[in-house]
């Protein structure tokens, strides 16, 4: 039976969970690198797009109540925000 409520952190370290402990070996390769995952945090079930978005609708389609992660396969964080880098000052 599907939990009431999960926090935003506990459906990403579920999703993190699956992608360490075996998706990872089977997506992080040259023609994927760049692209989208969207997990499945209950679970694991996958897909990989260009943008994540054609794949979150899919999963959503099969179950809609599904709790879905996305980030971008070989990199740590998925999107950045506009800012200074850390080495430059702000005048």
């Amino acid at each position: 039976m599907q939990s009431l409520f999960w926090s935003v952190e506990e459906v990403a370290r579920r999703a993190k969970e699956f992608y360490e402990n075996g998706i990872r070996q089977q997506v992080e390769h040259g023609d994927n690198i760049g692209k989208m995952i969207t997990i499945d945090a209950e679970t694991g079930e996958y897909g990989i797009d260009k943008t994540g978005i054609e794949t979150a609708m899919n999963l959503k389609q099969k179950k809609p109540m599904a709790r879905l992660f996305t980030m971008r396969i070989g990199y740590d964080v998925a999107f950045s925000f506009g800012g200074v880098p850390l080495n430059r000052t702000v005048k």
